[in-house]
């Protein structure tokens, strides 16, 4: 029986489980603008972030820029309203997504607008309308193969390894065979395994991307003087029975199943096919997350061991534990649980059954527990020089 779910087509042929009308600040200095326009308008998604103005770097400001373009580029962004000082930032970022996607992105400057009040009623009338417009979208039965899942984890300890992780691989490799697409992220946390993704690499030129963003975070280590095994594993980690960061990563890298290693793709870079990529992120979940969702990843499927609450706004993020304490006490912030598989109770290859079906209902509008609570963030750290 072919597996479908019920989702928004946007004007790319892409498919979104969600049908957000955003509102982006371009800089930070607009986060009040945002915050004041999403507090009069039902149910659009406010967008803020830190820094973006003279963030220079080796690529100039592309990484940044290239991430907000990423974020509204999401299939579960219907359209975007971008809310800069000036005009020239915003019309850069509001082309580009178009450009990008065929989304309807429109803009305001607060200097253009005269005054702060002024610019925030103009976003409320801009948002009125773009939720309108919103509005008449119809959901469509989709197959998986229109999917781009991440794969996350977080506040990891010894179950993690042997039910949370090895459970989304299951499903990882189920969305890979139906043609759709897994992302692996944070870099950190193949230390010491890469190795045994390498082998899975689909020619010499992915194997050696994928060594390479390795080494690059050992260099970057030692470079700042930072021994990387006295911070990660984290004291959560630790205090859950992960002793080393080889036994961390052994247990990470299941999360992205037994298929193919594609490519290794950048912060925020989306898949250009469907299968199995790695993307080179940070390890701390927000700001790994944020470049899942800026890869276009619908939704992202999170193992914890010890417990994690943050989500992302963009792309429901579904917190899977196999930690029975955990599910106890940590349980109005976790969606799924595979506890039963920690205890010998239930094998993998029973529980894929029901997390596939929970899976295909948050993809079908039903709401995750960081949704619910709020619990979302989007982060995307300065580069080394701002001028």
């Amino acid at each position: 029986m072919m597996q479908e779910f019920s989702g928004y087509l946007r004007e790319n042929g892409e498919v979104g489980v969600r049908n957000h009308v955003a509102v982006l600040s371009a800089m930070d200095n607009c986060n009040g603008i945002v915050k004041k326009i999403s507090s009069q308008v039902r149910y659009v998604l406010p967008i803020t972030v830190w820094y973006g103005r003279t963030q220079y770097s080796d690529n100039g400001d592309l990484t940044y820029f290239n991430s907000l373009v990423g974020l509204m580029s999401n299939p579960n962004i219907h359209s975007v309203l971008v809310v800069s000082l000036e005009s020239v930032s915003a019309k850069k970022l509001c082309t580009a997504i178009s450009k990008k996607t065929g989304k309807r992105a429109k803009y305001i400057a607060v200097q253009e607008e005269g005054n702060s009040i002024s610019a925030v009623a103009k976003g409320i009338e801009i948002c009125t309308n773009l939720l309108s417009i919103a509005s008449e979208v119809k959901l469509e039965k989709f197959d998986l193969s229109y999917l781009t899942i991440g794969v996350e984890c977080g506040g990891s300890d010894t179950s993690s390894g042997l039910s949370a992780n090895p459970a989304l691989g299951r499903i990882a490799d189920i969305v890979i065979n139906a043609g759709g697409k897994v992302i692996l992220s944070e870099t950190s946390e193949i230390l010491g395994a890469e190795h045994i993704l390498a082998k899975r690499a689909i020619n010499d030129r992915v194997k050696e991307k994928l060594l390479t963003i390795v080494r690059n975070i050992e260099m970057e280590t030692v470079k700042n003087g930072i021994n990387i095994s006295e911070i990660n594993p984290s004291p959560d980690n630790k205090a859950g029975g992960l002793t080393t960061l080889e036994e961390k990563s052994l247990g990470a890298i299941i999360k992205g199943g037994s298929s193919p290693l594609q490519d290794v793709i950048e912060f925020g870079e989306t898949p250009k096919e469907p299968g199995f990529f790695v993307m080179d992120t940070p390890s701390p979940a927000s700001e790994s997350m944020t470049g899942l969702s800026a890869g276009g990843a619908q939704i992202i499927l999170f193992a914890t061991g010890k417990g994690n609450i943050i989500g992302s706004p963009i792309s429901p993020t579904i917190k899977v534990t196999g930690n029975p304490n955990t599910v106890e006490y940590f349980g109005p912030n976790i969606d799924f649980d595979v506890s039963s598989v920690f205890l010998g109770l239930q094998t993998l290859d029973d529980i894929k059954v029901d997390l596939l079906d929970f899976l295909i209902k948050i993809a079908s509008g039903k709401k995750t527990r960081s949704e619910i609570l709020g619990d979302e963030e989007i982060v995307l750290k300065p580069v080394p020089l701002a001028i």
